[in-house]
């Protein structure tokens, strides 16, 4: 019996948490597009779900090297989306972590955060421009580019709240990895 849950995440932690309480119900993820779940039945905590950030799309020879890797050691690639890739492996088959030592996980999340950035650096690009263009329209064209401008500008705005919490990650990954060293 397939099951279509749709639901928004922002923070990929959350997500993958969600996916293995969904899993210990019984639910093993089969599918995703854009704030859409696909689920079949399965038995109660048959899998344990993973959720990664590739450098390139999945479609990329190297990407397609890294998923052909994690299948030849029993991960299972059940859906992409841009370069989001969702991955489980048999809760049977023991733990399942990605990163397993500090460095990596230090480099996953930089990669996130530098991926918000972007995206937040790029809603402040089109924010300016729509400010510029603004200032040569009258009546209701500059109306509707200041309204356009300050809802790209909140838009970069939460996207950089988003990477604060992965930004605190980062530097507490740091200082652990000094006391270590």
């Amino acid at each position: 019996m397939e099951h279509i849950v749709r639901k928004a995440f922002w923070d990929h932690e959350k997500e993958e948490q969600w996916l293995n309480e969904m899993a210990a119900k019984g639910w093993a993820l089969t599918g995703y597009s854009w704030c859409k779940y696909v689920f079949e039945e399965t038995p109660k905590n048959e899998y344990v779900y993973r959720i990664e950030f590739l450098d390139n799309l999945p479609a990329h020879p190297e990407s397609g090297e890294y998923i052909a890797f994690l299948e030849e050691n029993g991960i299972e690639h059940v859906a992409s989306y841009t370069r989001w890739i969702y991955l489980r492996k048999k809760a049977a088959e023991g733990e399942f972590e990605l990163y397993t030592d500090i460095g990596s996980k230090i480099k996953h999340y930089e990669k996130i955060n530098t991926f918000w950035t972007t995206l937040a650096l790029a809603e402040f690009a089109v924010c300016l421009v729509e400010i510029v263009i603004g200032l040569n329209q009258s009546g209701r064209l500059f109306i509707l580019n200041l309204v356009l401008s300050c809802m790209l500008a909140i838009m970069g705005i939460l996207l950089l709240g988003l990477g604060i919490r992965i930004r605190k990650k980062i530097r507490r990954l740091h200082q652990e990895k000094a006391i270590r060293e």
